[in-house]
């Protein structure tokens, strides 16, 4: 029995392990598209009224839980097989988190579209002007994640923690609107309720987004950034 591999089984493995990297990086970037793309109907179901969008949203989210499966096996099988060691560890342990972000980013903006259901029975309800704009900003907070992750963009990754802020503020504004309205009048109890509701299902997105960020920033540098970003609101990213 041999007790290591010759030079020629290593060079194979090794080509073996580049292209199941290849791979999985082009799932991961294909579920980034999908979840984008659920975000904005969500948004879309919420301030337009746009129903039929919440039964494209669900089927799309069933497609999203299946991908994260199997995005996940691929990790596991991969870490079985090759036994990746030092950079290559990391980047399979940070896609098989940022799978999981992405997964639960799904699933909350599926949430926002059961939460427009609720309020397309009040069709006189105002839905507030910044909430269109709050998911405008999640949206792109998760696509700067993207090109962060796929150009290991360490920089980028570390504007995508300082726009959390934003999206939080928003929040907060919609959240002061929608008690002005409860409070002027009761009957706006139950759509002012849904859309609190989906305001901060928007502002999770933003979380999620973080989370992705630090995951690229600790995938490219190997520094774990959580419970760390004041020193990103200084000024500087260096």
């Amino acid at each position: 029995m041999r007790n290591s591999e010759q030079p020629g089984e290593q060079k194979s493995m090794s080509k073996h392990f580049q292209r199941d990297l290849d791979n999985l990086q082009r799932q991961l970037m294909s579920l980034f598209g999908i979840v984008e793309q659920m975000i904005d109907n969500a948004t879309r179901a919420l301030c337009e009224k746009r129903l039929e969008l919440v039964i494209n949203i669900r089927a799309i989210d069933r497609q999203v839980n299946e991908m994260e499966v199997l995005i996940e096996e691929d990790c596991l099988k991969m870490l079985a097989l090759h036994q990746p060691v030092a950079d290559d560890l990391r980047r399979i342990s940070s896609v098989m988190k940022i799978n999981t972000d992405l997964e639960r980013i799904g699933d909350i903006a599926k949430n926002v579209a059961e939460r427009a259901e609720g309020v397309h029975e009040f069709p006189w309800f105002p839905i507030p002007d910044r909430m269109a704009e709050m998911s405008r900003q999640a949206r792109q907070m998760v696509r700067m994640a993207l090109d962060a992750f796929v150009t290991s963009d360490v920089q980028l990754a570390k504007q995508v923690i300082l726009c959390d802020a934003s999206v939080d503020e928003l929040n907060r504004g919609i959240i002061v609107e929608l008690q002005e309205l409860m409070r002027s009048d009761s009957s706006l109890l139950d759509p002012a309720l849904h859309c609190f509701s989906a305001s901060r299902h928007l502002e999770r997105i933003g979380d999620h987004a973080e989370n992705i960020a630090e995951d690229v920033i600790y995938l490219v540098d190997g520094d774990i950034v959580r419970h760390k970003h004041g020193k990103f609101s200084t000024g500087t990213t260096n």
